[in-house]
């Protein structure tokens, strides 16, 4: 039995040892085209109580934005990049989309006085019928933080799945998402946000005829002018376990993702 605990220790070494030599001798290679996109939920101090994993700190999130700074990124909105693709404006030299899923309170009390101190830009996707509810930006709130520059984008009316219901079901679901907001005085939302991370062929259409011209997924990996607009790479940053090298990781998977072809679209 103790052989085999050694013989397994070995086996499980080895393969560390190879998986570490192989990113290692990625990382020395070229770096792929294309930015990130990366995934937050909340910034803010007091840790929530029912979404602690999804909750960056202010702290842990201006360290991450000095890094970024330090690497020579410029915050871009996604409209940026539709523009770019079409050849209507440049893309700086290291672009980076800042995305948010929800539309939490506190991104417009804690996150978007971060953001306008260093005049970053970002994306927040919205759950409609969330609106106005405990933790969640009121509609004042809302229109306020899309006039001072912040996008907005829809995270459907529910949050619910979309490739668990019907066709139909996920349709009403994008469609009312949209409307909503713009019969409520939002200017036109183009941009998209799959609950969960799930999406299928069929709700690529879906978004095209409901006039949405871009959206995000929960794959990590880079984008370039030939990502599929309707399934942009993202990248998730949770609460950090492991401070700023945590973060460093996620970026390097992201890049890793890109030059191994794996879910990349």
């Amino acid at each position: 039995m103790k052989r085999c605990i050694k013989i397994a220790i070995g086996v499980f070494a080895s393969a560390i040892i190879i998986m570490l030599v192989g990113i290692q001798y990625l990382l020395s290679q070229p770096a792929p085209a294309g930015f990130p996109i990366l995934e937050y939920h909340i910034v803010q101090e007091k840790n929530p109580d029912r979404a602690y994993e999804y909750n960056v700190p202010p702290a842990d999130f201006e360290q991450q934005l000095d890094y970024l700074q330090q690497e020579g990124y410029t915050t871009i909105s996604i409209r940026d990049f539709l523009r770019a693709k079409k050849g209507l404006q440049e893309l700086p030299e290291k672009p980076i989309i800042l995305t948010f899923d929800d539309g939490y309170e506190s991104n417009y009390t804690e996150l978007l006085p971060i953001l306008e101190k260093r005049g970053l830009k970002a994306t927040i996707f919205m759950v409609t019928n969330d609106i106005g509810r405990e933790r969640y930006m009121s509609w004042d709130q809302l229109k306020d933080i899309q006039h001072r520059g912040v996008e907005i984008g829809s995270h459907t009316a529910n949050h619910l799945p979309l490739t668990e219901m019907s066709l139909s079901e996920a349709r009403d679901e994008v469609k009312l998402s949209k409307l909503l907001m713009e019969w409520n005085g939002m200017d036109t939302i183009y941009t998209f946000s799959y609950p969960n991370g799930k999406y299928s062929e069929e709700l690529l259409k879906v978004l095209k005829e409901e006039e949405y011209l871009a959206a995000v997924t929960g794959d990590a990996g880079l984008n370039t002018f030939e990502t599929n607009p309707y399934l942009l790479q993202r990248i998730n940053i949770p609460h950090p376990t492991f401070g700023l090298t945590e973060f460093k990781w996620r970026l390097i998977k992201g890049r890793l993702m890109a030059q191994l072809g794996i879910w990349q679209h």
